[in-house]
């Protein structure tokens, strides 16, 4: 007999939309797509360290011992079913809609149960088609750790849950964030200033990480104007601050390659060098070559390593 215990985890819940009807026209068809899509999703989700706990019916139900690793893994999922879903007759394409949430569960053996389940369940069934849905105790983790954006739902409904939980959809490509079918009205938020920044995370996190550097540049640029001689001395600062900026956004977003990207951006910063300082000469070309080789050196390594 299995002991239970409790234990504070990330719900992953992902389920098929309008699976009733994709099997009414193919059932034989509609079954391979599925146990194609399911073999990606695991791949994707032991690959971010979760694990698999059950796949009843269409559904996929997993847990993630780290919050951003679990939404990394939602992020990858659409990402790639998107890709799959692309090469196929719209018709026949399979939409998932995902659900995340970290609370306290009770474990017994290898079962979960509890309302962090629920919860994780309920926010799925709101999601929309290709999207993603989290609650507010994934979000409060997330939102300075993954580059995406995120929207406030309202308060989300849930049983033994009193008030609610707030939701948040993640941005994915073009995905509509939020299920709008009539039965689906998010509670209005509070004009509060404290609520409005939560409801806007991807401009705070910009004016926290870019805000300085901008305003610097700006200065310099007018300061440059006021005190004009005929040299525009300012350039050299402000790129230096464009340089810092990109190289700061390129470490906040982790599915981007450092490396290439470094190189990328001291490909650019050496071209304005170059047109800065011209003198009928594209000198430029030389790095740029070599910056290229490295670049291309560091794309084959990274190919071979995920075959």
């Amino acid at each position: 007999m299995s002991e239970t215990s409790r234990k504070l985890t990330t719900i992953f819940c992902a389920d098929v939309q309008d699976y009733s009807r994709l099997m009414g026209k193919d059932e034989e068809g509609t079954l391979a797509t599925l146990r194609r899509y399911r073999d990606a999703m695991t791949r994707l989700i032991e690959a971010h360290g979760g694990r698999v706990i059950n796949t009843w019916g269409d559904g996929v139900f997993a847990e993630f011992p780290s919050v951003v690793e679990a939404l990394r893994a939602a992020i990858d999922i659409q990402n790639e079913l998107a890709g799959y879903n692309a090469a196929m007759d719209v018709e026949k394409q399979m939409l998932f809609r995902i659900g995340l949430n970290l609370g306290d569960v009770i474990a017994d053996g290898n079962d979960l149960y509890g309302d962090g389940v629920n919860i994780a369940a309920r926010l799925q069934s709101r999601a929309a088609a290709g999207g993603i849905v989290i609650s507010n105790t994934v979000y409060d983790q997330v939102r300075n750790k993954v580059a995406v954006g995120f929207d406030f739902l309202g308060q989300l409904d849930v049983k033994n849950i009193e008030g609610g939980v707030p939701s948040y959809a993640v941005r994915v490509g073009g995905v509509q964030v939020v299920d709008t079918t009539p039965e689906y009205r998010p509670a209005p938020e509070p004009v509060r200033t404290s609520d409005v920044a939560a409801s806007e995370p991807a401009l705070q996190d910009w004016r926290r990480s870019y805000g300085v550097p901008f305003v610097v540049a700006i200065g310099l640029a007018v300061l440059n104007g006021l005190s004009w001689h005929g040299e525009f001395w300012a350039k050299w600062p402000i790129l230096a601050l464009v340089w810092v900026a990109a190289l700061r956004f390129v470490r906040s977003n982790k599915q981007i390659d450092m490396a290439i990207a470094g190189l990328a951006i001291t490909g650019v910063g050496i071209v304005m060098i170059n047109l800065f300082t011209w003198r009928g000469t594209p000198w430029a070309i030389w790095p740029l070559f070599g910056l290229a080789i490295a670049a291309a050196l560091r794309w084959i390594s990274l190919s071979r390593s995920r075959v």
